[in-house]
């Protein structure tokens, strides 16, 4: 296979139709919401399981983030898998596993069960979330495809907030935390009936195998990476965790050589290299890592501030983002409609609209409809983000769709634990060094210039996604 055989134009590519492509693209999504809504949607639950299960810290540090542990490790699997046995097969798999264990955690008598559904539940979404953008790339094309990438970008944007708002109000109604997982399982049923009629069967896009040394070196180097930065900073920030991080800079260059010695046997390696050498990859990595690093900072301490400083409950802070969230599901929605020579210009202006409304997030710390406006500012800059992944993943080759998901799923993943990790530790060491109010700002209004040093970040970067090669159109 040449150099160029990763990537190709989208004249050439010709689009798979399906009957009920409406209703497909209806199933898929809402399994990545379910997946996505779970990664917060248990935060505000956490006093009463403490109470209930008599939880130690550790065990509800594990609770909460041994999910997107597991999730951010397995994402790369999870696309080589639908890869090899068919994206319909891996989503349908991933999303009974998920519901399964969403059963089991909601049914769970102690807190070791729970922790041991919370990690299998990662397992499922990390089967299920690569196969929704694959079978976006297979089955949509053209200005379908624009407007299914949009939807995509919505969930992604909408799961995360209201996950957040969701957990409150069934807490507000007194049902128990064990309703915030039980209320889903009926939804993931409904969604296996109708994915086992609706999906249509492939035979996956490769049959080289599994690359188990690619495998296990990328898995212990993010493993190495996502552990002390999701639990490093209530534990202190302890040496091991320094250590283990350093380790998985080691460990992925070890992964690199690993790879290119499996493309010089002539294997198929995890991450062919020939997809990151495809015109628009390579920017459209660094800012899916840059940008979403902004977007998990902020609504991390968004929480904080809003709950901690302003005494807003759950159920208001979740709805002081709504128009941050509709902002970002409309932008992603209605950039397809721009036209073309409008719409890679859009990516840098997002962002030159991101950074400065970070900034005035800041300057209105006291909450309100300042806070408000400004956070609809940063969700309509942060919205070009589905135009990324869209010109990212444009001249990327049908057959190697999966590398390409599995590769951006893992960046934006990494990207919000960064982001939480670092400017997440940045507010609360100043919040508890100064005592942080809404009339005593300092701590957000930090937090706010480095989520807008982020942004930035991420518009340079954008600019070299404008600048690359845009393939001939028929």
């Amino acid at each position: 296979m040449s150099q160029t055989a990763a990537f190709t134009s989208p004249a050439h590519t010709k689009p798979q139709k399906t009957k009920a492509s409406g209703l497909l693209l209806a199933i898929i999504l809402v399994g990545q919401f379910l997946a996505i809504l779970n990664v917060n949607i248990v935060n505000v639950a956490t006093p009463t399981i403490e109470s209930d299960l008599h939880s130690s810290g550790a065990g509800l540090q594990m609770i909460v983030a041994g999910y997107t542990i597991v999730y951010a490790v397995l994402l790369i699997t999870g696309a080589r898998i639908g890869d090899l046995f068919g994206y319909r097969n891996a989503f349908l798999g991933g999303l009974a596993v998920f519901t399964v264990t969403t059963l089991g955690a909601g049914l769970a008598p102690t807190t070791g069960w729970l922790v041991a559904f919370r990690l299998l539940q990662g397992a499922g979404a990390a089967l299920m979330m690569p196969q929704v953008l694959t079978l976006i790339q297979h089955n949509y094309q053209g200005a379908a495809r624009g407007r299914a990438m949009g939807l995509w970008s919505l969930v992604i944007s909408g799961g995360i907030v209201v996950g957040q708002a969701f957990g409150g109000i069934l807490l507000g109604f007194g049902a128990g935390w064990r309703l915030v997982f039980l209320v889903l399982v009926p939804v993931g049923a409904l969604l296996l009936a109708a994915g086992l009629r609706v999906l249509p069967a492939d035979g996956g896009g490769g049959k080289a195998g599994l690359d188990p040394w690619g495998l296990v070196s990328l898995s212990v180097a993010v493993l190495l990476l996502v552990v002390p930065m999701v639990l490093g900073r209530d534990l202190g920030w302890p040496l091991w965790g320094w250590v283990s991080m350093g380790l998985s800079v080691v460990t992925f260059v070890a992964f690199v050589r690993i790879e290119r010695w499996v493309t010089a046997r002539g294997g198929r390696p995890l991450v062919d290299a020939r997809v990151l050498r495809a015109p628009g990859m390579r920017p459209g990595l660094a800012i899916l890592l840059f940008g979403p690093a902004t977007w998990g900072a902020f609504l991390f301490t968004s929480a904080l501030h809003l709950q901690g400083d302003l005494h807003l409950t759950p159920l208001g802070s979740g709805l002081m983002l709504v128009p941050c969230a509709l902002a970002f599901g409309l932008v992603g929605l209605f950039w397809p409609r721009l036209p073309i020579g409008l719409q890679r210009p859009l990516v840098p202006v997002g962002y030159v609209v991101a950074a400065p409304a970070y900034l005035g997030l800041g300057l209105a710390a006291g909450g309100g409809l300042p806070y408000a406006a400004m956070s609809a500012l940063v969700g309509a800059g942060l919205g070009v983000q589905v135009a990324v992944t869209n010109m990212a993943t444009e001249q990327v080759d049908g057959a190697f769709a999966a590398d390409a998901s599995g590769a951006l799923l893992t960046v934006m993943q990494l990207g919000q634990v960064i982001g939480v990790s670092t400017v997440g530790t940045l507010f609360i060491t100043l919040s508890q060094g100064h005592g942080a109010t809404a009339s005593d700002p300092s701590a957000s209004l930090w937090a706010s210039i480095a989520m807008a040093g982020l942004a930035v970040l991420a518009g340079l970067s954008s600019i070299f996604l404008v600048r690359s090669r845009v393939p001939a159109r028929a």
